[in-house]
């Protein structure tokens, strides 16, 4: 048995009825066959095994009061993953499917994707099975205080800094910081994604949106081809989704569909962003009111969004969104491009299908890292009590994504898989964050 497999049959052992950090674990670790069969020394040092383990899992009770005057309680997550190369810095997911499985998944994908963007920062994450929709603000703020009340004692500017993920957005953060705020008397770079009156950073709220369709571009671009005519098709309906769609249309492509939990819209004259901006970001309502209004769109309840033939897909929801039959009825129906806005949200069936037809492919730890980045690049104008221009972040975010697809293209033709692009990121990621453990001794 391979050094590998052996890595992976313990995690298993030891992570029982964990899946998806399962699937992660192995989607990684199976690509790296050849890093280290170059690099004997790692296994001497038995890097792998203090790659899969947490430097520190954190597990915590949330109570709270709701407005009827009932105690609820909830669990609180926050997994330390990796430091090598910079402190701890990952979202924070509030969804009712969150269990520390899925954490250490999102955690573990994230020291790879922290690595790519080429700064400083290590990988951890975090969350609780809280539901934030249907609660009032009062509610919301009830909870997030309390999530903080434990949470703030592990955290820190130069330790870890949370930011937001699926369930957490700008009212999330702000409540949140105002406690770590009353409770620390710190007003530091703790959180990102803050509001622009409290340290916020131009562009952090368009990010991982217009970075996917940044390093989409990119891949097309070095395959002599443009997003410009192409028809995109996007799942999902909340920030991703939203600021790719937007993106996408201002490079002249035509976004034809989009989805939440409950269904998705088809339009076939192209999504009208203004209309899903209101009925998302200001109403927080469901994506089937889009077609109230654009009654010439469709709309269809469940799953079914990768039936819609297009030029590029861009899964953008959640994880395992895109299964195997999803990957070949895309690949039947013409794809030619595949770029993740979510975590892992295709299945390793569906990841198998796209590299076995040679469709352009960059799995979400590279394409959707353009959040992350402008996180970092938050962190930076807090510590230097500087606030940039948009046209400054964003100019800093396209060379972010421009610079991962030249490293994740690079490491795959290194390693004679010209085009493998999962591979390409997963070891560009990799032998950052191997060579910075390996300078910092048994730790």
């Amino acid at each position: 048995m391979s050094y590998v497999s052996e890595v992976l049959e313990e995690l298993i052992r030891k992570n029982p009825g964990e899946k998806e950090f399962h699937q992660a674990a192995t989607e990684v670790l199976t690509t790296l066959e050849p890093v280290i069969e170059k690099n004997p020394q790692f296994q001497k040092a038995a890097l792998l095994e203090r790659l899969v383990e947490p430097e520190r899992q954190l597990k915590f009770r949330v109570p709270w009061v709701d407005d009827k005057g009932n105690v609820q309680v909830n669990v609180g997550y926050r997994v330390e993953f990796n430091s090598a190369i910079g402190p701890y810095k990952g979202g924070l997911r509030f969804h009712p499917s969150v269990n520390i499985g899925i954490i250490k998944f999102l955690g573990f994908e994230q020291i790879f994707k922290n690595s790519l963007t080429g700064l400083p920062i290590g990988g951890g994450k975090g969350g609780s099975d809280f539901d934030p929709k249907g609660k009032s603000d009062n509610e919301v703020m009830a909870f997030c205080q309390s999530f903080m009340t434990e949470l703030y004692r592990h955290i820190g500017a130069d330790t870890d800094v949370p930011a937001g993920d699926i369930g957490v957005g700008g009212r999330e953060i702000g409540y949140l910081y105002g406690q770590y705020k009353r409770i620390t008397n710190r007003y530091e770079s703790v959180l990102t994604g803050k509001g622009l009156t409290y340290g916020g950073s131009l562009a952090r709220k368009e990010a991982t949106g217009y970075g996917l369709v940044y390093i989409t571009a990119e891949m097309l671009r070095a395959h002599n081809d443009t997003l410009a005519g192409k028809k995109v098709v996007v799942s999902g309906s909340g920030n991703v989704a939203i600021y790719a769609t937007e993106k996408a249309q201002q490079l002249g492509a035509k976004v034809v569909a989009l989805s939440d939990s409950n269904g998705w819209i088809y339009d076939e004259e192209g999504i009208d962003l203004a209309l899903v901006k209101e009925i998302k970001e200001v109403r927080r309502g469901r994506i089937k009111e889009y077609v109230q209004t654009r009654t010439n769109a469709e709309y269809h309840e469940g799953k079914g969004i990768w039936t819609i033939p297009c030029d590029v897909a861009l899964p953008c929801a959640t994880q395992n969104e895109l299964n195997g039959d999803d990957a070949r009825t895309l690949i039947k129906n013409g794809v030619l491009a595949v770029a993740e806005g979510a975590n892992m949200p295709s299945t390793l069936e569906a990841t198998e299908e796209f590299l076995k037809n040679k469709i352009m492919y960059i799995p979400g730890k590279a394409a959707n890292a353009g959040g992350v980045a402008t996180s970092a690049l938050e962190m930076s104008q807090n510590a230097q009590r500087l606030s940039w221009s948009f046209e400054e972040v964003d100019q800093k975010l396209q060379g972010i994504m421009v610079n991962i697809y030249r490293q994740i293209s690079e490491a795959a033709a290194a390693y004679d898989a010209p085009g493998n692009f999962v591979l390409g990121a997963n070891i560009a990621g990799f032998l950052k964050v191997a060579n910075a453990m390996m300078d910092q001794g048994i730790v």
